[in-house]
């Protein structure tokens, strides 16, 4: 068996801890001061979980809050026992990811969201489909038919590996 190159270690590290993470909200703490999501925002909170269907495969699940729009936002991701795992934070020209004492900067929401889950999820279309709308995005097969019982399921099927994205939420 081969050892795990330091990207896959990386990675794996980021899919523990910023990964039980993509959409785990609850006791959301918040990256500096007070809230940059704007006024009027969206938000949601609730339990999600990710496969990703590489070699190895791939699995995390975290309880999750999400507030403000793809443009500016955070999503704190936190363990069953309420354990912060990660915080996401972007706003124009800005994207962090914070866990524990490290944070790490990206050009982009989207860099950032495939650095701390290992998919490539379009945010846009996540706030999208989370208020119910079928926002198309290339290579993605949302299905909202569970919507109003606060279930969202999403598939990512092109580029390879195919990915599985399972929210379970409330509105706030």
């Amino acid at each position: 068996m081969l050892a795990p190159s330091p990207v896959d270690r990386s990675r794996r590290a980021l899919l523990a801890v910023g990964g039980a993470a993509l959409l785990s909200m609850a006791g959301c703490a918040q990256l500096g001061g007070g809230s940059s999501a704007p006024r009027g925002s969206d938000s949601w909170s609730g339990r999600m979980s990710l496969r990703i269907d590489s070699q190895p495969v791939q699995t995390f699940s975290a309880l999750f809050e999400l507030r403000g729009s793809p443009e500016a936002g955070e999503l704190s991701l936190t363990s069953p026992i309420g354990s912060t795992l990660a915080q996401l934070h972007w706003s124009p020209g800005e994207a962090l990811l914070k866990n524990g004492s490290e944070v790490r900067r990206y050009e982009s929401v989207d860099a950032l969201i495939e650095a701390a889950t290992g998919a490539a999820i379009p945010v846009g279309a996540l706030f999208g489909w989370l208020a119910g709308r079928d926002d198309r995005v290339p290579g993605w097969r949302p299905d909202l038919a569970q919507i109003a019982n606060g279930r969202l399921q999403a598939t990512r099927e092109n580029p390879g590996p195919t990915a599985d994205l399972r929210i379970v939420f409330e509105r706030s």
